[in-house]
């Protein structure tokens, strides 16, 4: 008797493996890992080992792809700190602070439309001053902050922590009036506006 189809389903395990590891999108890869335990409790009840194959279905499979799942849905937030707004209507809205609030509006869609490309999404947390919003960023509560130094006339600053982000930013967001910079954890509690 022929047992190829041992060595065939063996064969699927370093395939699958690739797979979730050249994998772009981290659901993507939490849905070839779960192929990767199957195919790896499938292997185990074959050969004859159904104790080492429950185990792996069980843990390597269902638990491991539900924790991760949890992490990378945790991990892929970017917290971005802004001022809070003083008004809460939309009549009390001066003129000079409609072309503000649309252009923040415009800003935050920049935002979110570059980091949708890398499967994260934005959070925006409010403070209530520019000192809280820097002590944020000091204290790493955020991965950045967006502020209108000298009132409405000048464009918005975006400080960002992270490298990796200050570097999707710089090289895909498309807004010119906007001045991103890069400061290191030491550097953000210099960094006043």
């Amino acid at each position: 008797m022929t047992d190829s189809y041992i060595y065939i389903i063996t064969a699927l395990l370093p395939l699958t493996a690739c797979m979730v590891v050249f994998q772009k999108n981290p659901y993507h890869a939490l849905i070839i890992r779960g192929i990767l335990g199957a195919v790896a409790a499938l292997v185990y009840a074959v050969l004859g080992a159904a104790d080492v194959a429950l185990t792996e279905a069980l843990v390597g499979t269902m638990l491991a792809i539900t924790l991760y799942a949890v992490a990378v849905r945790s991990s892929l937030v970017v917290r971005l700190g802004v001022l809070q707004t003083g008004s809460t209507k939309p009549d009390s809205i001066s003129s000079a602070d409609e072309g503000t609030e649309s252009y923040f509006e415009t800003l935050v869609d920049s935002f979110r439309s570059v980091f949708a490309q890398h499967y994260m999404r934005l959070e925006l947390v409010p403070y209530a001053d520019s000192q809280g919003l820097h002590q944020a960023l000091t204290m790493k509560d955020v991965h950045a902050i967006c502020v209108q130094p000298g009132g409405n006339t000048q464009p918005f600053q975006t400080l960002i922590r992270i490298p990796r982000l200050y570097e999707m930013m710089q090289a895909e967001l498309s807004l010119p009036a906007t001045i991103l910079t890069y400061v290191e954890s030491s550097d953000s509690q210099e960094v006043h506006l």
